[in-house]
């Protein structure tokens, strides 16, 4: 299966097997048209085609997200203007940033296939998979759904230069996808859609990854709008206060003299500026008295609402409260999160992603995935110490617990010091 490639073409083609669904115009009925839809995507080499729309780029605010969530919430639900407004979001350098860190440290950890029956370790199979990278997009895929709700994937199976089998990773827009109905569209403005569980290439060629909940970054939206309204007003504030309006009085009804006015205020700078008549009066308003506090309040309170959502603490943020004791408990709570990372990829995998690519013949065997968990030892290595006066420690223990290689015992060193017993030491 190749994978969505010449949209355009795929398009015309389905448009024109389209019109043999009499039955149901407006759906693709896998069960009844399997064989038409089939042949359709056959010619283009694909499963699921697409098309591409224009994404607009005007400044969202409140109001667009609670339209976008009645329109999830709707009888016909569709989810693009919800996923639009997460990829915007997304934008924010905070956000993105917490989660970029949350997920190095997910892909700090080892893993490996093993035997259920007695888990030793697939060496083979495990560097066909780490080899072929797709584990990392398949897992990024996976945990993207704690953020984002929901990942729709491709698979296929190619061979390299070198004979090597591949396996290709496409992963589906979210904005063509609603699965509260299982419902994929080939273009979200429209009706045609198609119930993509029903497929015969659904759980093999076609991977679902759903939370069955709101993403977290759902829950950003209300603080990455307000911060970014915030900033635009602190620079509006920082231009009054830095580069304040000028404006000249002249005879605005002498049109030279307008003209001339105008042309000494351009030369003058980039600052904004503004002519008025000399019978006329200006005066500035005078606000609140203020340096930007209120700005950096608020936005600070939105970087730490942003960092609780997603690392669970405030990690090196605060630079005026913040401590190393404090930086080393916020460690440990996403250190926590993590492992709840763990446990959803690790499931996801055994569940779904293996048993596909078993059927696509990349993996072999009855193996499952597992990942390794590093242990802290800083407080048994401590006991150890302590027990070391008192007890001999098998060094083989040591060894392969530590990874700490003893060789034998450290000779103490002869005392350089001599008593003086002389014959007069008595005396």
């Amino acid at each position: 299966m190749g994978i969505l490639k010449n949209i355009g073409e795929g398009l015309a083609i389905i448009e024109s097997k389209a019109t043999t669904l009499v039955a149901k115009p407006n759906v693709v009925n896998p069960a009844n048209d399997q064989a038409i839809l089939a042949a359709a995507l056959k010619d283009v080499k694909r499963v699921l085609p697409y098309k591409m729309k224009a994404v607009s780029n005007n400044r969202q605010d409140m109001k667009t997200w609670k339209d976008a969530l009645d329109l999830v919430q709707s009888d016909e639900p569709k989810n693009f203007a919800l996923q639009d407004l997460y990829t915007r979001v997304m934008d924010d350098a905070l956000l993105s940033s917490q989660i970029e860190n949350r997920m190095t440290k997910f892909f700090g950890l080892e893993w490996n296939l093993v035997n259920p029956k007695n888990g030793e370790a697939d060496e083979e199979q495990t560097t066909k998979l780490k080899d072929s990278s797709a584990w990392r997009e398949i897992t990024k895929a996976i945990l993207e759904t704690h953020y984002l709700e929901y990942n729709l994937i491709e698979l296929s199976i190619t061979k390299n230069i070198d004979g090597d089998e591949v396996i290709n990773i496409e992963k589906l827009p979210r904005t063509h996808i609603v699965p509260q109905l299982g419902r994929y569209y080939f273009d979200y403005t429209e009706d045609k859609f198609i119930e993509y569980r029903n497929m015969r290439e659904y759980g093999v060629y076609i991977l679902e990854f759903d939370s069955k909940k709101r993403g977290l970054v759902n829950k950003a939206i209300p603080h990455v709008l307000m911060k970014k309204f915030s900033q635009s007003c602190w620079a509006e504030l920082c231009e009054i206060y830095g580069i304040p309006p000028r404006f000249m009085k002249t005879n605005t009804q002498d049109p030279a003299m307008l003209k001339r006015s105008e042309q000494m205020m351009s030369d003058m700078g980039a600052a904004a500026w503004f002519v008025i008549d000399e019978n006329e009066h200006f005066e500035f308003a005078q606000g609140v008295s203020t340096n930007g506090d209120v700005y950096r309040n608020l936005i600070t309170l939105c970087n730490n609402e942003m960092s609780m959502l997603v690392s669970g603490a405030i990690i090196a943020q605060d630079t005026v409260n913040g401590n190393r004791s404090k930086d080393e408990s916020a460690k440990d709570v996403l250190w926590d999160l993590v492992l709840q990372d763990v446990v959803t990829s690790q499931d996801y995998w055994n569940r779904v992603v293996l048993p596909a690519l078993k059927k696509l013949g990349f993996i072999k065997g009855d193996v499952k995935f597992r990942y390794t968990i590093p242990e802290d030892q800083t407080e048994d290595w401590k006991r150890v110490v302590e027990a070391l006066p008192f007890f001999d420690i098998d060094p083989e223990w040591v060894k392969k617990t530590f990874g700490i290689e003893i060789i034998g015992k450290k000779e103490a060193p002869a005392s350089t010091q001599k008593l003086n017993l002389g014959i007069d030491f008595f005396d």
